[in-house]
């Protein structure tokens, strides 16, 4: 008898048995299924933090920044701003004016509702035709603010995730009152945005350059015209990326940390389950000793005992994998949280699911190890001896 129809036949007998050891196979199912469903759940969080980020990504839109810089510490002087402004690629709104936000961002505190917690989220100065570039803006209270005044608008995230944030509020901003003028929503984004005037904020700061400065191109076929106009200037210090590649750079460490969170805390319950895997399967090899020892001496092969029972513990947590993802799309697909102040929902996907197999299975391949070797070594002597 070769080696792969020994193994199948030592498989079909070990499978033929596993309801004699129901409570055994249980407590590798629960260990896995818990394992699978944590890991899934959480890495879920970046999933779902990306696909916010991304939510209202315009293809058409490039963002201009100081060249070399990081996140929000650019600075874009005004001269070379509206340089970049007059270059042919970018489009036009209904007045012919080009459609360029000149933007400045400063990081403001919340509260947050029923529990006060304090939060920093960015307050963004923007233009006034930011409704032009961003047509997904709509108003649901109120007005947009005015040029030059102490006003701001704040989506409806803000209003239901912060306190202060209702129509007509006052918000101190670097010892000045600032009052509430709208609430507005954009498109399928979840999370607080707060704009005001760039002119007014940066007034009040004492800043003299801009944080960014966005810009609506004619298609996004325009835009490597675009950046190779910018780099090709010596007068100006600053670099275009695309929309999408500037929210990707910037989501990336908040990502980094949700999924560290997520292995971390997978690999102690991995680490759990594993253990009581080894345990488990030790049991069960125990209660077959004797038909193993009996195996071995009519000539079945270590190998084939060892091959056989790996793959009886693969195939005891492939369930649990598959139960472990289901119960996580079932009760976190969709839920809203908002950790540091960034409001997203869990996203479960298919590739999430994917990796919480491979996870299992990674587990039942290093839970089954040690108990297959010792199946393996099994004396044939124990064969002739009394249970």
């Amino acid at each position: 008898m070769n080696f792969l129809r020994q193994s199948f036949a030592l498989l079909r007998l070990n499978l033929e048995g596993l309801m004699a050891r129901i409570g055994s196979v249980l407590a590798i199912l629960i260990g896995v299924t818990c394992s699978v469903g944590v890991l899934v759940s959480m890495l879920a969080m970046g999933t779902g933090a990306h696909r916010q980020a991304l939510a209202d990504v315009r293809d058409d839109v490039a963002i201009v920044t100081s060249r070399g810089s990081r996140d929000l510490d650019s600075s874009v002087p005004r001269d070379e701003a509206s340089t970049v402004a007059d270059l042919p690629e970018i489009a036009r709104g209904s007045d012919g004016k080009p459609l360029v936000g000149f933007e400045s961002v400063v990081i403001i505190e919340g509260h947050r509702r029923g529990t006060g917690v304090r939060v920093f989220f960015p307050l963004v100065g923007t233009s006034a035709n930011v409704t032009a570039m961003r047509p997904e803006i709509h108003f649901t209270e109120g007005r947009m603010f005015q040029p030059g005044l102490h006003e701001l608008v704040a989506s409806n995230p803000c209003v239901r995730i912060f306190t202060g944030f209702e129509l007509g509020a006052k918000r101190e901003v670097r010892g000045a009152d600032w009052t509430v003028v709208g609430h507005f929503d954009q498109g399928n984004n979840t999370q607080c945005v707060l704009l005001t005037d760039a002119e007014a904020l940066m007034a009040v700061f004492g800043r003299s350059n801009y944080t960014e400065v966005s810009v609506r191109l004619k298609s996004p076929a325009d835009f490597e015209d675009f950046r190779t106009a910018l780099e090709g200037n010596p007068a100006l210090h600053v670099e275009a990326k695309r929309e999408r590649d500037t929210i990707e750079e910037r989501v990336k460490p908040f990502n980094a940390l949700l999924n560290f969170a997520a292995y971390f805390v997978g690999a102690i319950m991995a680490i759990g389950a594993t253990l009581g895997s080894v345990n488990s399967l030790y049991s069960i090899v125990d209660a077959r000793r004797r038909e193993l020892a009996t195996l071995r001496a009519i000539g079945f092969r270590g190998a084939a005992v060892v091959a056989a029972t790996l793959a009886e513990s693969i195939l005891l947590a492939l369930p649990g994998a598959l139960l472990g993802a289901a119960l996580a799309w079932l009760f976190f697909h969709g839920m809203a949280v908002s950790p540091f102040g960034f409001s997203f929902q869990l996203d479960v996907t298919p590739q999430l699911a994917k990796i919480g197999i491979v996870w299992a299975l990674a587990m039942g391949l290093i839970g089954g190890l040690l108990p297959a070797l010792r199946a393996a070594r099994m004396p044939v002597t124990t064969a002739l001896r009394a249970t």
